[in-house]
C-alpha cells in the first residue's frame, strides 16, 4: 500500500468535489472505496446487483437494458458529471478448463469482462465530457495461472486487453488504469471453497485495504498510472509474470505438481482428472472398486 507521504496526502485532496461511479459497491472492495472517496469529499453513486441503500443503484451489469438505464441515472444523480468510473464487480467460479464452457464460465465472462465493457460504454459520453478516468480491477492471476481458476483468469486477462484498447482509442481524452490485486479473502472465493479447491495458502495473502487505497490513489493522481499492483510483492509478481512468461509457466507447473503430490485438493470431484494426469495415488484410490 502506498505510504502516506505529505505529497500523497495532498494528492488525495484533489478528490474533493469529484464525481465517481463504483461498480460492485456492496462488496468488500467497492463498499470500502465508496466510504473512502466520500470521506475525501467526492460525490459517489454505487452500482451493484442489489441495492443496499439509496446511494447504491440496483443493476445487473450482464443485462444491456439495465446498464443503459441505470448508468445515465447514476450520472444524473451526480449532477450530469462523471470524473471517475471504478470497476470492482466480479465473480470467481471453480471450473475445469478441459470441459466445455458451462454457465459458470459464461457468468465470469459476462460479469468480469463484458459487464465492465457495458458500464464503461454507457458512461463514455459523460467521461469524455469531463476528460475523466476509468479504473479497472484485474488480478495478478491474469498472468499467473492456478488450477480451477481458469474462468476468472481468462476473464481478467481479457479485461487487461480491454483496458489497453480503451487507452489506445480514447487515451487522448480519458485516463485508463488497471489495478492487479493478489489473493484477498473475500466471498468471491466461496465457490472454490465449496468445490474443495480453494486457493488459500497458495499465494501470499493481501488485505482489501491494500487494493482500496491503491485505487483511491490512482483516482487522485495528477496523471493516470497505467498498471498498479496492490502491494510491493504484487508489483514484483506483476513484472515477473509479464517479462518472464516462460519461467512463470514452469514455476506454475511445478507448483501444481507439488499441490497434487501433497494432496492439497483432497478428493474434490473437479480435481479427479488433475490427479490422474499427475499419477497421484488419490486418483488410483478413487478408481479402485
Amino acid at each position: 500500500m502506498p505510504a502516506a507521504t505529505p505529497r500523497r496526502l495532498r494528492a488525495l485532496r484533489t478528490l474533493e468535489g469529484r464525481t465517481a461511479i463504483v461498480t460492485g459497491a456492496s462488496g468488500a472492495f467497492g463498499g470500502a472505496t465508496v466510504q473512502v472517496l466520500r470521506h475525501l469529499g467526492a460525490h459517489v453513486v454505487g452500482i451493484d446487483r442489489k441495492s443496499t441503500d439509496d446511494t447504491v443503484l440496483a443493476c445487473d451489469i450482464t443485462d444491456d437494458e439495465q446498464v443503459r438505464a441505470v448508468v445515465p441515472e447514476a450520472v444524473d444523480r451526480l449532477g450530469g458529471h462523471l470524473d471517475r468510473l471504478i470497476h470492482y464487480a466480479g465473480v470467481g467460479p471453480a471450473v475445469d478448463v478441459g470441459a466445455a464452457p458451462d454457465s459458470h464460465v459464461h457468468e465470469a465472462l459476462e460479469v468480469n469482462l463484458l459487464g465492465a465493457w457495458r458500464v464503461t460504454a454507457a458512461a463514455m459520453p459523460a467521461l469524455l465530457r469531463r476528460r475523466g478516468r476509468v479504473i479497472l480491477t484485474a488480478s495478478l492471476l491474469s498472468g499467473l495461472p492456478l488450477p480451477f481458476a481458469g474462468a476468472y483468469t481468462v476473464s481478467k486477462r481479457a479485461l487487461t486487453a480491454y483496458a489497453d484498447t480503451v487507452r489506445a482509442e480514447y487515451g487522448t481524452h480519458i485516463g485508463v488504469t488497471t489495478v492487479y490485486p493478489g489473493y484477498v479473502d473475500t466471498p468471491i472465493h466461496d465457490s472454490s471453497r465449496a468445490a474443495g479447491v480453494c486457493l488459500d495458502g497458495l499465494v501470499p495473502p493481501e488485505l482489501a485495504r491494500h487494493t482500496v487505497m491503491r485505487v483511491v490513489h490512482a483516482a487522485a493522481a495528477a496523471r493516470p498510472p497505467r498498471d498498479l499492483a496492490s502491494t510491493g510483492f504484487g508489483t514484483a509478481v506483476l513484472r515477473f509474470t509479464r517479462h518472464c512468461p516462460g519461467v512463470t509457466d514452469r514455476l506454475a507447473a511445478a507448483q501444481i505438481s507439488d499441490l497434487v503430490r501433497c494432496g492439497h485438493f483432497g478428493d474434490a470431484e473437479i480435481a479427479r482428472g488433475l490427479h490422474e494426469r499427475h499419477g497421484s495415488p488419490l486418483a488410483a484410490a478413487s478408481a479402485a472398486p
